[in-house]
């Protein structure tokens, strides 16, 4: 790269989660206290009503544009043949880590053999973090006799979950690029040419690929994650570069310059989230991070509510530990624009948002039975109607992008559901980030549904948004 800009090390990241002071939870209970004190119990919450609807209302016209930018751009972006360059191969070190995960080792290990990248350029290195299954024994014997692939036995116990296990392999990696795939995605073979090609603009130091979810024929709930996904990578994150150029480093079937990720200190072991805590780390730095929407692999979908729950837990208070960590930095980082620090705030904010939402349902739910503040039905219908628009405006735009069949918009009816679990969730892990409660990294428990299936089947919706397959 032809100029650094300088980069916050692992140790220098602040731990909001360790420290468990309330500081945000102070601010706004004195606000209200004040709030009330000055102008009555029933004013101050007419005042604070008028304020979640005033964020609702950013963050509905935030869902709108995003939505806008992929219906406009997304179309010819998804089915173009981009540009590979043949003359551009810079090494590479594949990154899996594995923690009990016989169900989905064979299939794994089926797909990155097939990657297509030249052998002479490309390492593939298995990290077994302590598992207590068979995944160890597996990956020793499916990756016999394959030269550029090898398996690292890490201890159980080493500690630092995820983040840990991709420090230990990243200390033995030779590429001069960092692929990372989690151990229940498969990527489709041309995938590495098409993250690695960004890195010719030496401003990059990240790429972001697209993942769908490969079993939604294997319950409701996986379904409509499948669908959540439209959302995610084809409007979401494509907006977000097309608008801001800020789409976010996602953990799997992403990229990364690995000079820069050591300069780091590596992958954040004190952080649930490590894709978030990076993202930040390279945008406060300078640097930036690109999305390819032809870049594609496949993930597992959580097909119970237990398993959805824990998942969605761990990305709740990740996130919100990250806020707290980088949300006074934005501001003062002169590598961002003004509408850049607007958007990574609202970024940061994602999974406060929920938070609110619960707050309005219990405004609502009090208001209907007649025991709530005096607060009109038309002054807190604003707030339900936003509570779903925006998002459900994603999942429209989503879907029509995506070429779904008709039956897949159905599962769309149990977004509603689903959205009020997540509220709950998200609510449960601020308090308890406030309260300073401890959390480690949790891996989300696989189904024997890939060890039966793995690659060769995939559901409708699917196969209509993954492509090509090779």
């Amino acid at each position: 790269m032809t100029s650094r800009a300088p980069v916050t090390p692992v140790a220098q990241v602040a731990t909001g989660e360790a420290d468990g002071v309330p500081w945000t939870f102070l601010l706004l209970t004195g606000l209200a206290a004040l709030a009330v004190g000055l102008l009555g119990t029933n004013r101050a919450i007419f005042l604070g009503v008028l304020l979640i609807n005033l964020v609702f209302l950013v963050f509905f016209l935030r869902h709108v544009a995003f939505a806008a930018a992929a219906a406009r751009w997304a179309p010819s972006d998804l089915y173009e043949v981009p540009d590979v360059p043949s003359d551009f191969l810079p090494t590479v070190s594949v990154l899996v880590a594995c923690h009990n995960e016989e169900a989905v080792v064979p299939g794994l290990v089926r797909g990155l053999v097939a990657l297509h990248y030249p052998r002479s350029r490309l390492e593939i290195l298995l990290v077994d973090d302590g598992s207590a299954d068979r995944t160890g024994e597996l990956l020793d014997r499916l990756t016999a006799g394959i030269g550029h692939m090898r398996v690292i036995h890490r201890p159980a116990g080493a500690g630092g979950g995820k983040s840990g296990a991709l420090n230990t392999a990243l200390a033995e990696a030779r590429g001069e690029i960092v692929v990372v795939f989690d151990a229940d995605h498969i990527p489709r073979r041309n995938v590495i040419h098409r993250l690695v090609r960004h890195f010719r603009d030496p401003r990059v130091a990240a790429v972001q690929g697209r993942c769908i979810v490969r079993n939604s024929v294997q319950s409701t709930l996986a379904r409509s994650i499948a669908i959540d996904y439209f959302s995610g990578y084809l409007v979401n994150e494509y907006g977000r570069q097309a608008l801001f150029g800020l789409p976010a480093y996602g953990g799997a079937n992403c990229a990364i310059r690995t000079e820069l990720l050591r300069e780091f200190g590596g992958w954040n072991v004190n952080s649930v989230t490590e894709d978030t805590d990076i993202t930040l780390r390279l945008v406060l730095a300078g640097y930036r991070v690109r999305y390819d929407i032809t870049a594609v692999d496949t993930e597992e979908g959580a097909t119970t509510l237990n398993r959805f729950v824990r998942q969605r837990y761990r990305w709740a208070r990740g996130h919100q530990q990250v806020w707290r960590d980088y949300r006074s930095s934005v501001w003062s980082c002169p590598h961002l624009t003004f509408g850049q620090k607007i958007e990574t705030t609202l970024f940061l904010l994602v999974y406060h948002v929920p938070v609110l939402c619960t707050l309005t349902l219990v405004l609502t739910l009090l208001r209907l039975v007649g025991i709530g503040p005096h607060v009109s039905v038309l002054e807190l219908l604003p707030l339900a109607s936003l509570l779903f628009a925006g998002p459900f405006c994603e999942l429209a735009v989503g879907l029509l992008v995506g070429r779904a069949p008709r039956r897949a918009a159905w599962s769309v009816a149990w977004m509603t559901p689903i959205f009020l679990v997540f509220m709950l969730v998200c609510t449960r892990a601020w308090i308890d980030g406030l309260l300073g409660r401890p959390y480690t990294w949790v891996k989300t428990k696989r189904s024997q549904w890939s060890a039966l299936h793995g690659r060769e089947t995939t559901g409708d919706v699917d196969r209509v948004l993954g492509g090509e397959s090779t």
